[in-house]
């Protein structure tokens, strides 16, 4: 990937071969290069111009392109001893991100409008938190800072769109220790950045292990350690045994940029740990900062993870009011990989009865969500935590009237395996009768298989019976348990039964199986059912030999 420098000096370049009469010059061509230093300034300001307005072009580069420093630039490095005469690729690019950087770093050079060196703190938005400004920091159209994920947020020129994510953007290669982003060259003799620029407290924090910070020590910088890895982690750790004074401190810093921090890869966690750790009036205050981007947060990565914990800890007002801002968009939500968790949280969290428009949602609807990947969850959930007897009903009836479908699908039969377990005594034994009948073909099944295992663990000694009696079928030849055995799904079954069922029981299966123990060898599947019952037989002999001395 090109860097952002390299892409706008490469845009130069496809303007070069045009100036010199469609070759790169060589040899004797240098001296008519060096004469050319005036169109090429002309054709900078044609770059800089309505022609080539890229959508990432940096407006600081813009502006170097209108000098007549960049046209010298550019014969300097045509006249360079250490160019290839016959080839000018990356080595001429060097040269010229040099030249760039060297005017950038230049302490006169400050005529592009940018203050070179300086950190903002709280009243200043200008660049970076605490990182010199390149430029690639500043907001102009199309750059990723200009469109912000929340509307009306303060992303923009004050975004703590810094080290975090140019760090994940760019190889380590093309970082520079102020944050910026250069070509993959290092600076040579004269230009180290180190002099050049402030140290970042950020890398100081991060490169020097020995020194134990405190927060007052990050005063200014929060916001830029917030959205940090390691400063976010950091942050995390410290608010949790952070003075009143400690607490206020970052929570002034955070609180203008606090919704860019949630939607942040790092910055929501700290936003979390103060749901967690801030004091009253601050948690107050950071919902009140939910209103009316609830819906947005919930269907974003990293917001949706702020808004659970909101709905956790923040006092039931203020959650009866984020909750309304779901009205109207709860299936969208459900159907949202990140949305949907916001609604199970909704309904663990927040009071029945101020969830009503959710649950009635999924009236007539409860089997198309038990079978997609995220509205299954959204229904364990109303199972585990609704107790309004019409809400329980309603859900129910539309589940045990496709049992046994719900089962053999990739979703559904969590659902179904939901019920067996925490559901009445009723319902399960409903289920169990619905599948009744069709123990072998679901037992063969993926899916289902798994619903007729908790059916065994969960049902009752008469429905297990049942069950039972089904897969050892109705002659002495069990094929029903001998096609079980064999199968790569009903073998588990068959293990399962031997692990609940009560002594008598296993006793005569483990007759049954012994019949065809020598066959079974020979299947793949057949060899598990084997290994568990020459397991269950050895455990049984060193029982009875156990207990032979007392009946002596």
């Amino acid at each position: 990937m090109k860097t952002l420098l390299q892409h706008q000096l490469w845009l130069s370049l496809e303007w070069t071969p045009r100036l010199l009469g469609g070759a790169l010059p060589s040899g004797s061509n240098l001296s008519a290069a060096a004469s050319e230093s005036q169109n090429l300034s002309r054709i900078g300001n044609q770059m800089a111009g309505s022609a080539l307005q890229a959508p990432f072009m940096d407006p600081m580069y813009i502006q170097y392109l209108r000098t007549a420093e960049y046209a010298a630039a550019q014969v300097a490095a045509l006249n360079n001893p250490s160019m290839d005469r016959n080839y000018l690729g990356n080595s001429y690019v060097d040269l010229l991100q040099k030249a760039y950087l060297g005017s950038l770093l230049s302490p006169q050079k400050s005529q592009y409008g940018i203050p070179l060196g300086t950190k903002s703190n709280g009243s200043n938005h200008q660049g970076y938190y605490g990182t010199p400004a390149y430029g690639v920091g500043l907001s102009y159209p199309g750059s990723p800072l200009a469109s912000p994920v929340i509307p009306n947020s303060p992303v923009g020129p004050g975004s703590p769109m810094r080290h975090g994510e140019l760090n994940k953007r760019f190889p380590s290669g093309m970082r520079n220790l102020a944050g910026g982003v250069m070509g993959p060259w290092h600076l040579e003799a004269g230009c180290n950045v180190d002099e050049s620029f402030a140290s970042s407290l950020l890398e100081e924090f991060k490169s020097n292990k020995m020194k134990c910070f405190e927060l007052s020590e990050i005063a200014g910088h929060v916001v830029e350690f917030s959205a940090d890895q390691y400063g976010s982690r950091f942050i995390q750790q410290k608010l949790e045994t952070a003075t009143i004074e400690e607490k206020n401190m970052v929570f002034q810093e955070i609180i203008p940029q606090v919704l860019t921090l949630m939607t942040d890869v790092f910055g929501n966690y700290v936003i979390q740990k103060f749901f967690e750790h801030g004091i009253a009036s601050q948690r107050r205050e950071l919902a009140g900062k939910l209103f009316g981007n609830v819906l947005t947060l919930s269907l974003q990565m990293y917001g949706c993870r702020v808004i659970q914990k909101a709905i956790e800890v923040v006092d039931l007002d203020q959650k009866n009011k984020m909750v309304e801002e779901l009205d109207g968009h709860v299936m969208r939500c459900v159907r949202d990989q990140n949305g949907n968790h916001v609604i199970q949280k909704c309904i663990e969290c927040v009071p029945e009865e101020h969830i009503q428009f959710i649950v009635s949602t999924f009236f007539d609807q409860v089997v198309t969500l038990s079978t997609h990947p995220y509205g299954c969850r959204v229904i364990q959930r109303v199972l585990e935590h609704c107790r309004d007897p019409k809400t329980q009903s309603t859900v129910m009836d539309e589940i045990l009237g496709y049992v046994s479908m719900l089962a053999q699908d990739q979703y559904g039969n969590y659902v179904v395996q939901h019920v067996l377990e925490h559901g009445k005594p009723h319902e399960r034994s409903a289920i169990i009768k619905e599948l009744a009948g069709k123990i072998v073909q679901m037992s063969q099944q993926k899916f289902a298989s798994n619903v007729v295992e908790k059916c065994l663990t969960f049902g009752g000694p008469t429905e297990r019976q049942l069950l039972v009696n089904e897969m050892l079928g109705s002659t002495d030849e069990n094929e029903p348990l001998q096609a079980m055995m064999k199968d790569q799904f009903a073998n588990y079954v068959v293990q399962k039964v031997l692990e609940t069922c009560d002594d008598q029981q296993r006793e005569l299966i483990l007759t049954r199986i012994k019949i065809h123990l020598t066959a079974l060898k020979k299947y793949t599947y057949g060899k598990h059912i084997v290994a568990r019952v020459e397991k269950l037989v050895a455990a049984g002999e060193r029982r009875i030999a156990a207990q032979s001395p007392h009946l002596a």
